[in-house]
């Protein structure tokens, strides 16, 4: 199990070096500062959640006596399954923090934007990092001072776990719980691609320091609303493949959350359902959120790279994992996002086979 700086460094490789200077700079930002603020993305995950209650917690302990406070970027509560958490009720919206903090620390984002109404706050602050997981590319060029983006890492909960063993902090039960869920959330309970042996020994020096697998699970995956259930079979009935049954789609409507009486955040997970069906390579998933916007989120089973797509709709994400908002109802949105899913699929095929005839 990784339980050293010199065990995790190592096996990390040049990322593994990379990181360490982030740690060192980032450390620094935070020996120089009193007020901290800590914000994620916007319609924050569980990820986003974890990692950043466990950096701010991984603070109080290391630095007695620094303020933190723990920033919701948008006018909404945190998600039901995630206020199981410790300190998610001590969660601030923006809209209720006047201060110019000494530090600002995004979490789980790539480029200023995805703050939304923080966004303003990380202006005004003295210095800015960023821990992140996400491929930045030109988006997120110049985005804090020091900017740690590690692609390879499953979740951002696993680089702030590194981070406490560079420092050679404690991991007390609290941030262990906080980490370990954004850990299992962002790797889909361990069965994506991204639950590689790093997310695993991580997971389990969480689990040694006081993580409860049992109760995250419980909070996060068997803890549905009826009303949730009603909409979730209403989805399933809906499910249709394309390309000849390569990509698999299914939507939820306003009108389908009133009905059902399930609420907008409830739909994250409806997009693993769709990703479960025989056959399907892609999966994508769309849910009406008012004001005329539909939310997407693209799930792929292989190697097959959604996040490309994602960004052409406006949004971003990982290779096997990403999401987008745009204008417009569910079928304006299906006309634009199956062609554009068609057409990687059918160009990473043909670059697969002109690499297979040429060897």
């Amino acid at each position: 199990m990784l339980t050293t700086r010199t065990e995790l460094f190592s096996s990390l490789g040049d990322e593994g070096l990379r990181q360490v200077e982030c740690f060192a700079a980032i450390q620094e930002l935070i020996d120089e500062a009193d007020t901290i603020a800590v914000c994620a993305h916007t319609s924050p995950d569980g990820d986003a959640l974890g990692s950043g209650l466990g950096l701010a917690e991984l603070i109080r302990g290391y630095w007695p006596g620094k303020r933190v406070t723990n920033l919701l970027a948008d006018s909404d509560p945190v998600p039901r399954i995630y206020q199981f958490l410790p300190r998610a009720d001590e969660f601030v919206h923006v809209a209720d923090y006047p201060e110019t903090p000494d530090l600002f620390i995004a979490v789980d984002l790539p480029c200023a934007s995805r703050l939304n109404e923080a966004q303003a706050v990380c202006e005004r602050a003295q210095h800015v990092a960023v821990i992140d997981h996400h491929p930045a590319g030109e988006a997120g060029a110049g985005f804090g001072e020091v900017h740690l983006e590690r692609t390879s890492a499953a979740a951002v909960g696993c680089i702030i776990a590194e981070f406490a063993l560079f420092l050679g902090a404690g991991i007390s039960s609290q941030m262990a719980q906080d980490l370990f869920c954004a850990i299992v959330t962002d790797t889909g309970r361990f069965q994506y691609q991204n639950a590689d042996a790093e997310a695993f020994e991580v997971a389990s020096m969480l689990v040694d320091a006081g993580a409860s697998p049992s109760q995250v699970s419980l909070h996060v995956y068997q803890s549905f609303r009826l009303q949730y259930l009603h909409l979730e079979s209403l989805i399933t009935g809906r499910i249709v493949t394309f390309d000849k049954g390569r990509i698999a789609y299914s939507y939820a409507t306003k009108s389908d959350l009133e009905r059902t009486g399930a609420t907008v955040d409830e739909c994250d997970g409806l997009i693993d359902v769709v990703r479960t069906v025989e056959g399907s390579v892609i999966a994508l998933f769309l849910k009406e959120v008012g004001d005329g916007l539909v939310r997407g989120n693209l799930r792929s089973k292989g190697s097959y790279d959604v996040s490309g797509v994602a960004r052409q709709l406006g949004g971003g994400g990982h290779k096997a994992a990403a999401g987008f908002t745009v204008r417009g109802n569910v079928d304006e949105v299906l006309s634009q996002a199956l062609p554009l899913l068609q057409e990687l699929l059918d160009h990473e095929d043909s670059e697969l086979a002109e690499g297979l005839s040429a060897r």
